[in-house]
């Protein structure tokens, strides 16, 4: 098991197949979208591969707000169903940890769904609580994945 940084958006490409086991009805060509969309403020990758297949990623955000200053935000944070429970998770939130701390970050955020009951228990045990709530408003149904 490797953990690196994907700093191109053709290596990021390259997680698309695991993506899709939380997002079933992406496109290539929406994900390739995204990343051209998200890659000039601050988003990167870290993905887990066993070999040059990715069994494990999550996207991040660095940035800061007034309540907290700087901060890391993990996003759509994916391990493949057939490596669960394998500490493969455990080592990405580590090395993540240690990126924001590397990175002079004050606090790691995460968002969750609400029902992902086995992801919370994981996220607990991780050192993660939660602070409120992350309010949306849906505008365009469609384009919500």
């Amino acid at each position: 098991m490797e953990l690196r940084e994907l700093t191109t958006k053709e290596e990021m490409l390259g997680n698309f197949e695991l993506l899709t086991e939380v997002y079933p009805q992406l496109t290539l060509e929406e994900y390739s979208f995204e990343l051209d969309t998200m890659l000039p403020h601050n988003y990167g990758q870290v993905g887990v591969f066993e070999g040059d297949t990715c069994i494990g990623m999550t996207g991040y955000w660095i940035g800061s707000k007034l309540w907290c200053g700087k901060y890391m935000e993990l996003d759509n944070v994916v391990i493949s169903q057939y490596h669960r429970s394998k500490g493969i998770g455990e080592e990405l939130f580590t090395y993540m940890q240690k990126m924001a701390v590397d990175n002079n970050c004050n606090m790691l955020a995460l968002d969750s769904y609400t029902d992902n009951f086995p992801a919370h228990k994981f996220f607990y045990k991780q050192g993660y609580v939660p602070r409120g709530f992350h309010f949306i408003n849906v505008l365009n149904d469609k384009a919500i994945r």
